[in-house]
This record gives C-alpha cells, structure tokens and sequence, in this order.
C-alpha cells in the first residue's frame, strides 16, 4: 500500500505544513486497513505534505505480520511502523510525538475512516485560523457488514460522536478520535499523560491534554470540514457497554480532577440516583440510558481515589 502524498498547485499556494498523522493501534488489523485505505485514497483532496505514524501497542492478532508487510510495501517512504510494548494508548502517542517531524500533529483513532479532503481540512484550518488546537467532526460510519447507523439509535453506538455546526467555532476541549495540534503546542505542553487512555485507567488523555493546552494559554477550535467515519461494532452496542465505558471515565477522572467526593461526587451520585428512578417510571428511557451512565461515573470515581479502579483497560 503506497500511501505517497502529492500535492497541487492549489495546496502549494496555501503553503501548508508537514503534517505527521499518528495512529495508535491494537488488535484491530481489519479496521487499521481500512483507515490506511481511506489515507491512501487517491481522490483526497489537496493532500498537504504527510507522514504516516502507525504505533502498534503490542497487538496480539495479525496486526504486527500485517505491518510488516506495509512497510516492505512503502514505496513512498512516507509510512513509519514503530513497536511500543508499553501498555496504553498515551504511551503509543508519546512514541509517535518523540519522532515526528511535522509541524502540524494529527491522531486518528484506529476504528475511523477518513473523508477524502480531512487532513486537508486539519492543516487549512490551522493556517487560517488562530487555533493551535483543532477537532474535527466524527460522525457514526458502518458496521464490518457496511450496514450504515440508525438515526434513532446512536446513543446505543457507545461510539464519540462530534458535531458542533457548520462553522468553525472554539470549544474548550478534544476528542483523540480527530484531532490536531500545533509543534508548538507539544513543547510547551509535553507528552500525553500514561496514566490515562485505553490500556490504562481507560479513557480521558485527551480531556487532560486539552485542559493543559488551555492552561498553556492556547485556543482549541473545532471544524467541521475535517471528517472521519467512526465504524459501528455490535461488541460495542447497548447499555452493559455503556456502563463499563462510563465507570471506567469515572475512575479517569480521579486521576486528574480534584473534585471533593463528600461535597460534589456524592451529591451529584444521589441526585443521579433519584433521576433515575423518576425517569425510569415515566418511561423516559434516552434519560435512563443517559443517567445510569452519570451514576456508574461517580461511582468510578469514588473506586479510583479509593485505589480500586486500577487495571489495564483495552
């Protein structure tokens, strides 16, 4: 798969920069193809200048055999596969932040497909705009099968989904799924926090990165050009999943939010508690879906500062 990256005469005039795109990955051989197809794609528009950063986080399926039969095939020079037996998908990214050369860093979860004209988007909205930080758009894909998303289902996904509007506006914080950020914003900010993210406490390393970018004086902005296709996965559906997501964002939190369990966790645990109930006998269930998940969160907070809510989290 030669995943070179030309650019046009349109795109020349724009001068944008080298833009380093990093993917984490495990176990997900199937869905990473798909994403290096989408990247490969040679209808994408206006491609600006690109590496390709694959991180494998000690994968146990066919990922490794795969990409390595990638980079036999890397014509281009252009896709770099690097090995990082750490666990956690913060040690990937550090990984991939120690060695790329752009001036623009984009991450891309390893279960999207890209819009042909996304990075594009990304490295557009970066020149044009005063935003060191950008989040893209992330809408709901297709199942292995490529049965589209239900309308009325997509809360019961379990997947992010991110769309603020047509217009490009600030916002207060990002999502890995698809995102980017300015060279300038890794060194005064630094790597991704270890702790956090799948393969450790589970979810939230980029909810504290964007607090740490915000505090570094910087403005995130999001786009809504910039867009990736977040595949559906019936492992994923319903509420049993919800709840593991959510408690295991509740233990996250502990690890980086500083929030009195007596005077706000608890509080907020009980009056959940009671919301709960009404929704449930009004038969209310979007609320209920949507509140068991607030409850299962408090509760995971409260687990992590007790030190019950360790383990690695795939």
């Amino acid at each position: 798969m030669d995943i070179s990256a030309g650019r046009t005469s349109a795109v020349k005039t724009l001068s944008l920069p080298l833009l380093s795109v990093i993917i984490p990955t495990r176990n997900r051989v199937k869905s990473l193809r798909l994403l290096l197809e989408s990247l490969a794609e040679p209808a994408r528009i206006g491609i600006p200048e690109t590496e390709i950063i694959v991180v494998d986080n000690g994968s146990t399926d066919e990922t490794h055999r795969w990409l390595d039969a990638q980079r036999e095939q890397n014509q281009s020079g252009r896709l770099m596969i690097l090995d990082e037996p750490r666990p956690g998908k913060s040690n990937a990214l550090n990984r991939a932040l120690s060695v790329a050369r752009g001036e623009i860093f984009m991450v891309l979860d390893d279960d999207v497909v890209i819009q042909s004209n996304c990075l594009v988007k990304h490295a557009e909205a970066h020149v044009a705009t005063q935003f060191a930080a950008i989040q893209g758009r992330i809408l709901a894909g297709k199942d292995f099968v490529g049965n589209p998303a239900d309308a009325n289902r997509l809360r019961e996904y379990n997947i992010p989904l991110i769309d603020y509007g047509e217009e490009i506006v600030a916002i207060r914080g990002l999502t890995g799924t698809n995102m980017s950020f300015k060279r300038v914003v890794f060194e005064k900010v630094g790597f991704f926090d270890p702790r956090l993210g799948p393969g450790a406490a589970g979810y939230s390393e980029d909810t504290e990165y964007s607090i740490r970018i915000r505090k570094a004086g910087f403005k995130i902005g999001y786009t809504p050009h910039a867009i990736v296709y977040h595949e559906l996965n019936p492992s994923r559906y319903g509420r049993g999943y919800n709840r593991a997501v959510e408690y295991r964002k509740g233990v996250s939190r502990s690890i980086y939010r500083r929030d009195s369990v007596l005077t706000k966790v608890l509080p907020d645990l009980f009056a959940n508690c009671i919301r709960y109930g009404i929704y449930w006998l009004l038969g209310r269930h979007d609320k209920v879906y949507k509140t068991e998940g607030r409850i299962l969160k408090c509760c995971g907070y409260v687990a992590g500062k007790l030190g019950r809510g360790a383990g690695r989290v795939v």
